[in-house]
């Protein structure tokens, strides 16, 4: 298996020597062959990194000066470039993490280049100042500044969509953005920071600084940053959020989730592409996606039918080497993850739910883990209550749709959910009751143009749409008592 090794650091627009001597290895997730590495940044690297943000950002001249359009055709340039490293980007995330190379190019090469396009447009459109009557003074002028200098802390499980959820509305807003992707998942950064010079982003806009955990609080709580965006788990939020609060730091979260999958007793379980949809909404990316409807509940009625077409659903799904087009689930993206996965299905057991699907840990080589089936689990129990993070669904009965409604809400989280119904009108009632941030019917995908984020502990403020453009952005009041003169 070939190796892709680097040097240098993409630091303030450049490739530069780094100033640590420290060395991130990375591994295949099939294979567990050493497949490449890169220099793990220092803080002496995150200093170097914030302080070229700063200076782009503080340039008269710069980036934040110049007209939206002018950003926006930098932006559009950035997506072509990404466009044209599709099929390596996508095989590198592929060969870290295990996402079949599928769902790679859907999530992530695509997906990337379609935000930096949607943030070009937005602010395009986006007038340069909201007048509005007053009724203390005449009128008010209402204007948007860029935030500043934004630290980006990016997991491994889809990291570039991830990363372009912070880079693209904050450079449209006219920030200038330091990104610390995962050790787990470096190698496609260095491909997007050849995208991003070659697209002609000015020097300082933006940063790459691979690093762990203890690098990551460093640059959060640098002084030199002004704004914090975070993705990853509940736990490392809190971290995050603890250490912006004594900052008086602007901080955006996108964390955990243990959303429900609610078949209302009139769904149609034999529906065209349901098996599809069903598959992408529970079990996509080897179940290492923060929104997934892992929580299946099913009316009572209905339960040995829901099981039933949850099984033929895994059983469907070919297991194997993310880079085969035909394998629609892969291995966790790291020993510890397949660990912790499987920690979970022993705790399933223990707590008396019945397997119906896998179980256990898949033969060979790499980390995989087979997809698990669950049912006559108790929403209170751990497999029900935890994020596990991979591909293990659990089956909870309930008896009406308030019941459902009641159980669905019983969790700490509240990032995504489906509804499944032959009645639109009911499954909306039902949706619009339940406490989460976004909720599918009949499916689920998240949507560009529309804000994503949870409530309770999936984390705080809104990433894509307007709304995402704004959390990098700072509100200005022009205050005309008489009227402009």
């Amino acid at each position: 298996m070939s190796r892709t090794d680097h040097d240098k650091l993409y630091i303030g627009g450049r490739w530069v020597a780094p100033l640590g001597g420290q060395t991130l290895t990375v591994r295949s997730a099939a294979t567990e062959e050493i497949i490449g590495s890169v220099p793990a940044a220092s803080e002496a690297d995150v200093d170097a990194a914030v302080v070229a943000a700063r200076a782009a950002f503080t340039d008269p001249i710069g980036w934040r000066a110049w007209e939206p359009e002018r950003r926006a055709a930098v932006l559009e340039r950035f997506a072509d470039e990404i466009d044209k490293r599709t099929e390596s980007i996508i095989t590198a995330i592929s060969r870290q993490n295990g996402m079949p190379i599928t769902v790679a190019r859907k999530l992530e090469a695509g997906f990337s280049a379609l935000l930096l396009r949607y943030y070009a447009k937005l602010i395009r459109e986006q007038p340069a100042e909201d007048v509005r009557p007053g009724m203390l003074v005449k009128e008010t002028s209402v204007r948007r500044h860029p935030v500043g200098v934004v630290a980006a802390i990016v997991p491994w499980n889809v990291p570039q969509t991830l990363t372009f959820t912070k880079v693209a509305p904050a450079m449209a807003a006219g920030c200038a953005i330091v990104v610390k992707p995962s050790p787990e998942t470096v190698l496609d950064a260095y491909l997007m920071a050849e995208a991003a010079r070659a697209a002609g982003v000015p020097d300082g806009v933006l940063s790459i600084v691979p690093g762990g955990r203890e690098l990551g609080a460093y640059l959060v709580s640098h002084p030199g940053v002004d704004k914090v965006a975070f993705t990853g788990s509940t736990e490392g939020g809190r971290a995050v959020a603890e250490a912006c609060a004594r900052l008086l730091r602007p901080v955006s979260l996108e964390l955990g989730g243990k959303s429900a999958a609610i078949f209302l007793d009139d769904a149609d379980l034999d529906a065209a592409g349901i098996g599809e949809s069903l598959f992408a909404a529970t079990l996509v990316n080897n179940g290492q996606v923060c929104f997934l409807g892992t929580r299946v509940l099913a009316p009572r009625s209905r339960y040995a039918e829901v099981i039933g077409l949850l099984e033929a659903v895994m059983k469907a799904a070919p297991v194997g080497d993310p880079l085969d087009e035909q394998t629609l689930i892969g291995p966790m993206a790291s020993a510890r993850q397949r660990d912790r996965v499987l920690a979970y299905i022993d705790a399933g057991r223990a707590e008396g739910a019945r397997v119906i699907v896998g179980g256990g840990r898949a033969s060979g080589p790499g980390w995989f883990v087979q997809p698990t089936l669950f049912a006559d689990v108790d929403n209170s129990s751990r497999i029900a209550q935890e994020e596990i993070f991979g591909p293990v669904l659990s089956v909870i009965p309930y008896d009406s749709d308030d019941d459902a409604v009641r159980i669905a809400n019983d969790s700490a989280y509240g990032l995504g959910g489906t509804v499944w119904s032959s009645d639109s009108d009911r499954a909306v009632s039902v949706a619009s009751r339940v406490q989460t941030g976004t909720i599918g019917i009949n499916g689920y995908a998240p949507e560009p143009t529309a804000p994503f984020g949870g409530v309770k502990a999936s984390g705080i403020g809104r990433e894509f749409g307007p709304e995402g453009l704004a959390s990098y952005q700072n509100f200005q009041s022009i205050y005309f008592p008489a009227g402009r003169g």
